[in-house]
Parts: structure tokens; C-alpha cells; sequence
């Protein structure tokens, strides 16, 4: 029965939008037709184009609403209301899908036509061709020069994807919601492949289902916009629509079946050697069963506006995500590898309300509430483990609870003068909340808990804008001058856990200080005299003394013009100025040009200054950690770079990077072919990293230290390739074809180690690090096909080889011979590989449409390597991911 009431519901949906074909003619102001106009049912993949006389006909929903868009011309939206004519006139100016909003400050500018490498992503076209659940993982394969990392036994980069563009550093890229400054992640990357040392802004915050297209603006524009802005900017429009409702439910999982030599795998091992996952549990958690799917993510979204006023709008999403963890091949000390399970929801929205003719107050902005789960390291025997508890070891779960609010309200208006005015204030505010789950604190041994609060570390951010611009037709021909100031303040916390989690306990289960009897402290074996360590396994909670409650400020002034000297040439410049309370200040400039070769071809290039000040997590972060590998655990502390410690091995107080970026580029135009081609040089001096480990024997209960510092200067050069086709066949289907490509080389030219060790203060590992976040090349062929009620959507990316070095390179150099040898025993290579995706698209109805198909259908994973990985598992994370294939299927709606 309940069968037959969803059919009846769902012909009831289908019924009330049924179709019609609406005909007419599009013409410009003067009378004339266009053609080629595009012409789409709004909100659908459904549409047309005039012919050479200016005429179109498409069946659409009699209730839907038609939007006419041609290049040039200003783009308008227009109400079926069941007609079967509607003729239209569009007026010169720009389409309002061109408008970019960042790299240029002239309302003129169009994507086509600015002097600086500019994407632009229809996130509602990309949604329905690509099957990826993250903002991280669709920008991974939708631009050429992004890259992102799922982490596995990275702490609190397992729950936060660090991504980056041109293989710069996830913080050394600028992140805008309709222009305005997004606040960053409070997490800062310890571990992994990618981010070490790092903060970055957290894009997976913001739900898919809200925005209307991302602008990536691929060059150096710290003048422009300020620090982190030194490989890009990624700008996020937010959607604006009305009278509309949207949604989707999509359904995914992963093959948890790699071809693996399993042989390796001890008594707990994830596969047996038949390569069928055990039926295993530690600590309470089943870790695997025998089926042949994990990873299940359920995404539910829904959007919908409306109207405030005659030019105002209101428009809202909400999302729910919900993600299980996966399981791969991992080594004795690591029975828990693979990705975080996820449960997130989502709200955000995006309000304009006019004023008067010329004045509107906006906001947006939301509240992104993430629950994580992911497994740290195993803890086999020996003093970390307590047998009464554990009798066959444990998996502890590193946990978190994140909170990510912003809001941005303000004022637009134009002014009798003719210059517009931008007054606006934006905050926002990440809180990462750490609990330990399926641990212990052996120093309390039968007593302990298996849970612990480890306390967490938040990060807040006001910004004040006022930006004044204004476009002058009659001055050459065009000018835009704009101006502005800012002024920005940032708090950094950290918070302590429950004392447990940090603390250590004697025998009287009192914490142990610096005046308790030795006789007293908690030992594992007594005739050996290991100890047994306190806090919470897994990861160490914050105690009094990590807490942190930092803050500083930011003022800076900008000046921003551009020139059309010509109808062809277009010259432009930008100059910043910033104060930072911490460290002082900087000024940076740029200039850019771009020459209409041709009706055809663009020629543009840039060349520009810039910078990107010291984190406050950077300069304050401090954690004692346990640091496990194959080859045992230490205890670790990572000191604050303003701490007696750090300055008692030599390491100086954290200043600004600097950078100078130059590129040259064209694009051509002809046609149903496009082409963009940019090569770019990026060098940074002073990058901030993580150092290697020091010997600390000194510092009680601790064998290493490291540090964050100036440490590098490097150089990248590369180029970014983007092809594409499109072809409208005979019989009204259409064919698309994409080629994204980025062929990248970092070099690192000077190690800034002073008088210490360079093996030690940025040894050949963290060089490896480093130039892995660089990958030499990634290559994407996306083929689009669309008829009627059918589209299909294939890719193909390969990503190229990737070379790590193990944790060999913490043993005896003796034991290799030279350097040389420890290096090539210690050097895992990722060999090039080349990954699938097939998306199928059916509408079902004018309303509904069905999408089924994989990301990596072939199901391929990176090469197998020893058990010296830096993660513990098979495989460390890399650019292509460890999860192996994902099929899904998606029903989206609109109403």
C-alpha cells in the first residue's frame, strides 16, 4: 500500500508541471535578432538557443519561468504563466553569470576579459555531472590547479581536509564569500602529506546546496585583497533565486575491496588473506565487517527564495550529511585506517533588502555543526596499555565536535556623485572541540576511563570594511578607480580538557608534580622501570598550561584602478598598505594587462608582491603528543614559537612570508572552442614550517621538540591549461568536451636552518613533504553528452607520481651507509595513475531528475608501500585518495 500511495504522489508531482512548448523571438534594443542566445527552463538542465533569426522553441512546465542570457547583454528572467509566445528584448551590457566579483574591482569586468586567470564554476551544473559530497572534493576535479587530501591518522586533519592551490600551502589561499574575508579553521596540520604546519580556511563549511557559482582566481593578489592571498583567491557567490524550491537526497558508498597483498596483516590485520574484511572489534567498535561496501554518506539538501520587495530577495539552504568511516589495509600499529565518519548540518543564508532606488541592505552567512570520528593509532601492549581493560590492545578514536558561525551584514549605494559605497562588518568563528573515545590513561591503570574531554582551540575573526569605487565611461576608454580600508581583529584560544586527559597519576591516583616521590609514580615493570604515561591515548588533551587567549589587530588602506587605454588594452594596478599589532607592517603592489590580440585572442599577464602574515595558531599552538611509527612511540613537544624553550634552541620570532608572483597567459575564442593557457612563477621567501624533531631529553617526560619558523625559501613555476568544446548535433542533443590540465615544479632553493643541524631543522623527509603538496601535473578529460530527458557525464584524471620518504629516515644513517642510501631505502613512490568517473543523468519528470553512477569506477587505489608509512597504512594520503571506487545515486527536485 505504501507502494502504491508513493506512485500516486509522485504522477500527482509530475502531473501538476506538465509541459508546453513556449516559442517566440529574442532581439536587441534595436530591433535586430540574436542569435545564440541561451535560453533555459531555470533551475533545470533543460534548454535551447535562437537560431540565426533570432527564434527558439522549448517545452518547459507551465508554472516554471525561462531565463535568457547572451553574452554582452544583460540577462533576464521571464514567468512562463502557461504562455505559448514570449518574445524578448535584451538590453546591452554584461550577463550577470560573467560578473566576476573578484580579481577585478570594475562592474564591467567579465570572466572573458580580465587581465588575471579567472574559473568559473556553476556549482548547480557540477553538482549534477559530479558525485562528490564536499566542496573539496568537487573543486578537486572541476579546476586545474586545486588540490585536496583526505588524511587518515593526522589528528584533527582527518576531520578537515587542508586543500590548496598552484601546490602552495592551504593558508597561502584566500578564501571570500560574495567578496567578503571567510574566516579560517582554529585547527592547525601536524601530520600528513599536505598542510604540515599549516592552518587553512575549512571550505567543507559551506554547503554545496547554497552557492551559485565559485570564482577561483588563480594569481598573487595580496595587494588586492591582503594576506593569504599569495596563490589565489577563491571567491563563493551564494545563490540569489526565488520563487523556487530545490533539493536533493543522494545515497553513496565505497568498495571496500582493494587488491592488496595481504600477507603482511597480523592476527588483527582489517582483510584476512582471502582479502575479506574480519568481523574484528577493539575497544567496543566493530572495525570491519565481511561486506563488500563501507563509507555510506547520506546528503539531503533543500534551497529555496523569495521575493522581498521588487528587487530584493531571501534565500535560504539547509543540509544534513551523514558519512560512515571507511576501513583500508593498515599494519600492526595501525588497525584503524581510513577515512572520518561524519554526521554535519548545515544552514545558511543570503538576504538583500532595498533601501530606497539606490540603497540595499545585505546579509549572509551560516552555522555548519560537524560530529567526527576517526581512529588514531593502535596501541599493542607494553605501558601504554592496561590488559584489565584491554587484554589484546586497543584503537583509540580521536573525536571532535565542530561549530563554524559567520555573519556579514551591510550597506550598498550609490551615491549622488556616482561612486558606490561597500560599508560592511564580518565575523565568523571556528570552535574545535576534541573528545577521546575507546582510550585510556594507563597511569590510572584499572581506574582509568575509556573517555576523556581533551579540551580544543577556537579562532574568531571580525572584519570592517568600507569600499569606495566608482566607473568612469567618458575617461579613455573606461576607467575604475576604487579605494577602501580594513580593519580586522583575530582571537586565538585554547581551551584545557577534563584532567585526565593530560594529567599523569601516582599510585595514590594523585597528579603527579614536580614534588612527588619518584617512589610513587605508576610503573609498568617495575624491574625495567618503564613508566606507565599518563593523559588520554590517542591524542593527549590541552591541560592550564597549553591554554592560550592571544589576540591582534590589522589596519590597511588599498587603492585599486584600471584603465582601458583602449578598446583593446587594459591596464590595471593595485597598491596595499597593512599594519599588523604583532609584527608590524607591510606594502605590496601589482600590475596587470591584458591586449586584445585579436577579436579572437587575449594576451594577459601580472606581476605583483605580496605576503601572508604568521597564523596566531602559528605563533601560540603548543601540545606535548605521543608520536607513533613502526618502530615504537615518543613523547613529542611542539613549543610556541614565543616560548623559552623555542628560543633556547634558536629559533626566532615568526614574521610575514613574502612572495613575488609573475604570470603570462592567453586566451582564444572561437567559436565552440575555447582555450586558456597561463604560465605562472611564484616565489616565496621566509615560509613558515614545521621543523623536524630535536632532541629534548632534558625536558622531562619528553624525547623530542619541534618548532615553527621562517624555514624555507621556494620557487614554482607552471602552467594551467583549460580546453574546451561544445557542439550542438543535429537532432537537439549536445556535446561538451573539457580539458583541465596544471603542470607544476617546486623547487626548494634555501633551507633557513642558521647554525643548527639542516637534517634535523628541515631534514630530506620534510623536503618530501613539502614538495608533495606540489604534485607535477593533473590532467582532466571531461566529456558531457545532453538529449532531451538523458545526459552523461565521463572524466578521466590522472594524477601524477607522487615521492615520500618513510620514517626510515629517523634511523641510524649508519645503518644505510650514506645519506644517499638512507634516501632511496627510505623513498615511496606513487607511481601515476588514472581514475574514472561516470555520472548518468534521467529526468523523470519536468520536476525530478535521477543521477546514478562512481567517482573511480575502476576502482583504483595508489601503489601499495611497506609498513614505514608515515599513516600506518598502505598508502599515505596522496592527491588521488585511499578510498577506492564510490557508486551513488542522487534524486533532485524543483519545485
Amino acid at each position: 500500500m505504501k507502494t502504491i500511495h508513493f506512485y500516486l504522489f509522485f504522477f500527482s508531482v509530475c502531473l501538476t508541471f506538465a509541459q508546453q512548448t513556449v516559442s517566440g523571438t529574442v532581439k536587441d534594443a534595436s530591433g535586430t535578432p540574436l542569435p545564440g542566445v541561451n535560453i533555459s527552463e531555470t533551475g533545470t538542465t533543460n534548454g535551447t538557443a535562437t537560431d540565426f533569426d533570432g527564434n527558439y522553441s522549448i517545452t518547459v512546465s507551465g508554472t516554471s519561468s525561462l531565463t535568457f542570457s547572451f553574452v554582452g547583454y544583460n540577462t533576464i528572467t521571464v514567468q512562463v504563466n502557461n504562455q505559448s509566445t514570449i518574445n524578448v528584448t535584451l538590453e546591452e551590457g554584461v550577463s550577470l553569470d560573467e560578473i566576476v566579483l573578484v580579481g577585478s574591482r570594475s562592474p564591467k569586468r567579465t570572466a572573458v576579459d580580465t587581465a588575471v586567470a579567472i574559473d568559473v564554476i556553476d556549482v548547480s551544473e557540477v553538482n549534477t555531472q559530479i558525485g562528490k559530497v564536499e566542496i573539496n572534493e568537487l573543486l578537486q576535479y572541476a579546476a586545474p590547479s586545486f588540490n585536496a587530501n583526505k588524511q587518515s591518522g593526522s589528528d584533527g586533519a582527518d576531520h578537515v581536509d587542508p586543500a590548496s592551490l598552484r601546490g602552495l600551502g592551504p593558508d597561502q589561499t584566500l578564501v571570500l564569500i560574495n567578496g567578503k574575508r571567510r574566516h579560517q579553521s582554529s585547527l592547525i596540520n601536524l601530520f600528513g602529506t599536505r598542510g604540515r604546519g599549516n592552518t587553512g580556511t575549512d571550505l567543507n563549511a559551506i554547503p554545496s546546496a547554497s552557492i551559485k557559482r565559485i570564482e577561483i582566481l588563480r594569481d598573487g593578489a595580496a595587494a588586492q585583497y591582503g594576506s593569504d592571498a599569495i596563490a589565489g583567491v577563491i571567491n563563493i557567490v551564494l545563490k540569489d533565486n526565488v520563487e523556487e524550491f530545490t533539493g536533493s537526497i543522494s545515497y553513496g558508498a565505497y568498495n571496500n575491496n582493494p587488491d592488496v597483498d595481504t600477507s603482511d596483516f597480523g592476527e588483527y590485520g582489517s582483510w584476512n588473506t582471502d582479502g575479506y574484511r574480519l568481523d574484528t572489534e577493539k575497544d567496543g567498535n566493530a572495525i570491519g565487517d565481511d561486506k563488500n561496501f563501507d563509507g555510506g554518506s547520506v546528503k539531503i539538501a533543500a534551497n529555496y527564495g523569495f521575493k522581498i520587495g521588487d528587487e530584493g530577495y531571501a534565500n535560504f539552504t539547509t543540509e544534513y550529511l551523514s558519512k560512515n568511516k571507511t576501513l583500508r589495509p593498515a599494519f600492526d600499529f595501525r588497525k584503524g585506517f581510513g577515512e572520518a565518519a561524519i554526521d554535519g548540518f548545515n544552514f545558511f543564508g543570503n538576504v538583500a533588502i532595498p533601501l530606497s532606488d539606490n540603497t540595499e541592505f545585505y546579509a549572509f552567512g551560516g552555522r555548519n555543526y560537524r560530529d567526527t570520528d576517526a581512529y588514531a593509532f593502535t596501541r599493542n601492549g607494553g605501558a601504554r596499555v592496561v590488559e584489565s581493560i584491554y587484554p589484546d590492545g586497543f584503537t583509540p578514536r580521536i573525536t571532535s565536535v565542530i561549530l563554524d558561525n559567520s555573519v556579514s551584514a551591510g550597506i550598498r549605494t550609490e551615491m549622488a556623485s556616482g561612486w558606490n559605497l561597500d560599508f560592511s562588518n564580518t565575523f565568523g568563528k571556528n570552535n574545535f572541540h576534541y573528545y577521546i573515545e575507546g582510550t585510556l590513561n594507563a597511569s590510572l591503570e584499572d581506574s582509568s576511563p575509556t573517555s576523556f574531554d581533551a579540551g580544543g582551540h577556537s579562532l574568531s575573526q571580525n572584519t570592517l570594511n568600507l569600499d569606495l569605487s566608482k566607473y568612469y565611461d567618458n575617461v579613455l576608454s573606461g576607467m575604475n578607480l576604487a579605494f577602501g580600508a580594513e580593519f580586522r581583529t583575530e582571537n586565538f584560544t585554547i581551551f584545557a580538557g577534563e584532567e585526565g586527559s593530560y594529567a599523569t597519576y601516582d599510585i595514590n591516583g594523585e597528579p603527579v608534580t614536580g614534588n612527588t616521590d619518584p617512589a610513587d609514580f605508576t610503573y609498568y615493570d617495575t624491574n625495567s622501570g618503564e613508566l606507565r604515561p599518563g593523559g588520554s591515548q590517542g591524542f593527549p588533551g590541552y591541560s592550564p598550561d597549553n591554554e592560550v587567549n592571544e589576540n591582534r589587530s590589522n589596519l590597511s588602506l588599498y587603492a585599486d584602478a584600471e584603465f582601458d587605454i583602449t578598446e583593446s588594452f587594459l591596464l590595471s594596478g593595485a597598491a596595499r598598505f597593512e599594519n599588523y599589532s604583532d609584527f608590524g607592517s607591510t606594502l605590496n603592489g601589482k600590475l596587470a594587462m591584458r591586449l586584445k590580440a585579436s577579436d579572437n585572442i587575449n594576451i594577459r599577464g601580472s606581476v605583483s608582491s605580496g605576503f601572508r602574515a604568521p597564523s596566531l595558531a602559528q605563533i601560540y599552538y603548543n601540545l606535548k603528543f605521543t608520536n607513533v611509527s613502526s618502530s615504537g612511540t615518543e613523547e613529542v613537544l611542539l613549543a610556541a614559537n614565543d616560548s623559552p624553550v623555542t628560543q633556547s634552541f634558536g629559533i626566532e620570532d615568526l614574521y610575514e612570508e613574502k612572495a613575488l608572483n609573475a604570470a603570462l597567459g592567453f586566451t582564444a575564442s572561437f567559436g565552440k572552442f575555447t582555450a586558456t593557457l597561463d604560465g605562472y612563477y611564484i616565489k616565496v621567501k621566509d615560509r613558515i614550517v614545521l621543523t623536524g624533531y630535536f632532541e629534548a631529553t632534558d625536558i622531562d617526560n619528553v624525547g623530542s621538540a619541534q618548532f615553527f619558523t621562517n624555514g624555507v625559501n621556494t620557487s614554482t613555476t607552471g602552467l594551467d591549461v583549460i580546453l574546451s568544446y561544445k557542439e550542438t548535433l543535429g537532432n537537439g542533443s549536445r556535446l561538451g568536451a573539457t580539458l583541465l590540465a596544471n603542470f607544476n615544479n617546486m623547487e626548494i632553493d634555501d633551507v633557513l636552518n642558521g647554525d643548527l643541524d639542516e637534517q634535523t631543522f628541515f631534514g630530506e623527509r620534510d623536503k618530501a613533504f613539502l614538495l608533495a603538496s606540489a604534485p607535477d601535473s593533473k590532467i582532466s578529460l571531461n566529456l558531457n553528452y545532453d538529449k532531451d530527458w538523458f545526459d552523461a557525464a565521463l572524466s578521466f584524471t590522472r594524477f601524477s607520481e607522487v615521492e615520500l620518504l618513510d620514517w626510515q629516515m629517523y634511523e641510524d644513517t649508519a645503518d644505510y651507509g650514506t645519506l644517499a642510501d638512507q634516501v632511496a631505502a627510505a623513498t615511496d613512490t606513487y607511481s601515476s595513475k588514472i581514475v574514472t568517473d561516470l555520472n548518468l543523468g534521467f529526468e523523470l519528470c519536468e520536476s525530478t531528475k535521477i543521477n546514478v553512477g562512481a567517482n573511480n569506477l575502476f576502482n583504483i587505489y595508489p601503489d601499495q608501500q611497506d609498513d614505514w608509512t608515515e599513516a600506518g597504512g598502505y598508502w599515505d594520503s596522496v592527491q588521488m585518495g585511499f578510498g577506492g571506487a564510490y557508486y551513488y545515486a542522487k534524486l533532485s527536485f524543483t519545485f
